[in-house]
């Protein structure tokens, strides 16, 4: 039709969604390259058409197709009154979409009320909308990736770009498309039951209660069952606590003992240092030793008789400073693709950007982007995401011997409870002078994982022993006897021994439910 065609390419009136400036430049990059842009106008009229023919077709493309996506401007405009009209719970048809164009002030820029009965007189039903409203769609994505392309070219010939953040932005930009554009479908209920009984099926040959990643902790995994597919796991504690040392007990039980994959962000410490820790807690030499190679000749041979198994492990360790969201899931994502990890873990989030530039603006809104930025990465990948937290100096002020933290001792904790699937919590009573718990049980080199928050599970406390010199975490059994032993109608200190002590949610005391 040469109205669209006319209108496309002589109007340059912009809307609300900038579609002007940006067909301007498909145009320009067109024009440069000597190639017509990827449309496909004859089925943009073919489904507007039928839009204006039957009331319910737009409910079939109103997730697959925006204004912006129609190349035509008249096109773009016409849907653009469309959609106010369904907003508005209006019907649609040609003398109301003719009305709210009109309303705009744009009938006679798309071609007048004679235009819109020619669109509907295209088609004669709207049975392929939803297959032409791809082809539409897919349209604009290939437009989109050319201005992309051809934005980074222009950018990487100027000599005054940061390389770096070309390379964010230009990420950016792709991970915008794919979020915007390609959204994965409404399941029906029959192929999900026929998956999840397929999982259940899977499980019941198992040998073990573990359905995720094992923490390597027997009294952790057996309320965890394994850190979950799709979860984010917040571990928090104040300094001094043994965050890192915990995770990396952790990454190192799944690796070593499990064989699964793990990759480590760490974006305090280097990654030489981080494996000085795993050396120290496989060969049980002082880290102090190791930090000044003071070592002696059977401890050398102790050192490389024992590094083998650490060695050949699948843990993988990155620790690009200041990371942000976009470099993160581009990093996960090829690691994924290369070495199929099954975990992630970030030390630690508040050192994290949620910006490329850095520029986050308020940062409990930047937090609430790089928390969800962390869950939409475990959902996608389908693995857990660990990702260590600090704790406010709330948990100092208390008076007394009460230091236990809780969910709102969490910084920016609004937004990383939320999108939490469990907060877990460090907490050494010896750091703070206790020597003994409330049941005379002794605290010396005894740390608690309080599990604050399980969206799956059950609310406990798990003691494992914290050694210090080594730098990592074991279970407690050496010491209080053997987890397995838990059973229901303890008493606490008997709960204690067991490796577990179960305590009441404080959630339970809300109206509302927080999840």
């Amino acid at each position: 039709m040469s109205t669209n065609n006319d209108f496309s390419s002589s109007s340059n009136r912009p809307n609300k969604f900038g579609t002007s400036d940006r067909r301007s430049r498909f145009q320009q990059i067109a024009h440069e390259l000597g190639k017509l842009p990827p449309q496909a106008t004859d089925l943009e009229e073919a489904v507007l058409g039928a839009l204006m023919l039957e009331k319910d077709a737009l409910s079939v493309v109103i997730d697959i197709l925006k204004p912006e996506t129609f190349y035509s401007e008249a096109h773009s405009k016409i849907f653009e009154a469309i959609t106010n009209l369904f907003q508005k719970s209006s019907p649609i048809d040609i003398l109301t979409v003719t009305a709210e164009l009109r309303k705009m002030g744009a009938l006679e820029l798309v071609g007048g009320a004679y235009y819109l009965t020619q669109l509907a007189d295209r088609v004669v039903s709207a049975a392929n909308i939803e297959y032409h409203a791809r082809i539409i769609s897919q349209k604009y994505i290939q437009r989109e990736l050319i201005q992309i392309s051809s934005d980074t070219i222009k950018k990487a010939y100027d000599e005054t770009s940061d390389i770096f953040e070309l390379l964010d932005g230009a990420e950016k930009s792709l991970f915008d498309i794919a979020q915007n554009n390609l959204r994965r479908d409404t399941q029906k209920i029959d192929d999900i039951m026929r998956n999840a009984v397929d999982a259940l099926e899977k499980l019941r040959d198992r040998t073990d209660s573990l359905t995720g990643v094992p923490s390597g902790f027997t009294a952790l995994d057996r309320i965890t069952s394994g850190w979950q597919p799709s979860d984010l796991v917040i571990i928090a504690a104040r300094p001094a606590m043994g965050k890192t040392a915990f995770v990396l007990s952790c990454a190192r039980n799944a690796a070593v003992q499990y064989d699964k994959p793990v990759a480590v962000f760490s974006l305090e410490m280097s990654s030489v240092q981080l494996v000085n820790r795993l050396i120290s807690g496989e060969t049980e030499i002082e880290q102090e030793k190791l930090r000044k190679g003071n070592l002696a000749d059977h401890e050398w041979t102790q050192l490389h008789s024992r590094i083998g198994k650490l060695t050949e492990a699948p843990l993988l360790i990155d620790d690009t400073p200041a990371l942000n969201v976009f470099e993160f899931r581009a990093k996960c994502r090829r690691l994924k693709a290369q070495y199929d990890i099954q975990m992630v873990i970030v030390d630690y989030l508040q050192l994290m950007h949620g910006k490329v530039d850095g520029k986050g603006g308020n940062r409990e809104q930047e937090i609430g982007s790089i928390s969800r930025a962390l869950k939409s990465v475990a959902k996608e990948l389908n693995i857990p995401v660990i990702a260590l937290s600090q704790l406010s100096r709330a948990v100092e002020s208390r008076p007394g011997n009460s230091k236990r933290p809780m969910l709102s001792d969490l910084r920016e904790s609004g937004s990383i409870e939320q999108d939490a699937d469990m907060v877990l919590f460090l907490y050494r009573p010896e750091y703070y002078g206790l020597t003994e718990d409330e049941n005379g049980n002794s605290t010396a080199g005894v740390g608690e994982v309080i599990i604050a928050k399980h969206r799956n599970g059950e609310i406990a406390t798990v003691p494992l022993k914290f050694v210090g010199k080594f730098v990592k975490f074991t279970d407690l059994e050496d010491d209080f006897g053997s987890p397995d032993s838990f059973s229901a109608g303890m008493s606490p200190s008997e709960e204690f021994n067991s490796g577990i002590i179960t305590r009441s949610s404080r959630l339970n005391d809300m109206n509302d439910d927080p999840f």
